[in-house]
């Protein structure tokens, strides 16, 4: 993978060794004989907020689903906090994914839930937590940091969906992750909506220190949100670096992401 290099005028990186939390070697998934993955090597450091770029059907959402050991791969390793998920148990995967939050790209929330018990759920099933104040007391604080509060007892049905996917973010977010992985959390929302997710996704990265995977084609998304921005292609990882740095990068596939951008 091509690595585009920073000039002189760009913020040099910081010389300090930061902790490596997801670590992605060769990684290799098939389908029959479709090759989506053929060789991913990724490292995501704490506290990094990492965009993977690419067009549908090209492997991002495989690339999470392996992580979070929804599939196995067909070669190369994931290792999260150290640990290869591959060879994780049933019981070493729960215990994994407490640590791991994902937002899905329809925000997931239950139909039959309103929004309280949408967020009361993973604390109360995940977290295994009785006291109905620090219950009632972390769902107004995850609300309340998505601007959603006023729409606490709203049913799913009743939300926008901005809304929904605000909504499916504070529940990502009330069990405090060390991970977020987010598939891309601004598809089907307008232009202003998606600027404000993507403001949220970078707020919560800030305020609880969390290490995110963005899976994404939306350009705007990936400038707001992303310390690094990865470029896939054909199963493989094309090209890294800042977004200004990729921005002016002469390849002809990663300039075709970047050719509406001024």
């Amino acid at each position: 993978m091509a690595e585009v290099k920073e000039n002189s005028k760009q913020k040099q990186p910081s010389t300090k060794k930061e902790e490596v939390v997801i670590a992605i070697k060769g990684l290799k998934k098939s389908f029959g004989e479709k090759h989506v993955l053929k060789n991913i090597n990724l490292e995501v450091h704490r506290g990094e907020n990492v965009v993977i770029l690419g067009r549908s059907g090209t492997g991002k959402s495989v690339t999470i689903q392996c992580i979070i050991g929804m599939l196995k791969p067909d070669g190369g390793t994931v290792k999260v906090f150290g640990d290869d998920v591959a060879e994780m148990n049933e019981k070493e995967l729960k215990e994994l994914r407490i640590k791991m939050g994902f937002l899905f790209q329809s925000g997931a929330l239950y139909d039959s839930m309103s929004v309280r018990e949408n967020l009361e759920f993973p604390l109360t099933r995940v977290l295994k937590i009785k006291d109905q104040a620090e219950i009632d007391k972390r769902v107004e604080e995850a609300l309340e940091s998505v601007g959603l509060l006023d729409a606490i007892d709203k049913m799913p049905s009743d939300l926008s969906g901005g809304m929904r996917k605000r909504a499916g973010l504070a529940r990502t977010i009330i069990v405090e992750p060390e991970i977020i992985l987010y598939d891309e959390p601004t598809t089907g929302l307008d232009p202003i909506t998606s600027r404000e997710i993507s403001d949220l996704i970078l707020s919560i990265q800030k305020k609880q220190k969390t290490t995110s995977i963005i899976i994404t084609h939306d350009m705007e998304c990936a400038r707001i949100a992303s310390d690094r921005v990865v470029i896939m292609n054909d199963g493989e990882y094309l090209a890294e670096g800042t977004f200004d740095q990729l921005h002016k990068s002469k390849d002809k596939i990663v300039g075709s992401y970047f050719q509406d951008i001024l």
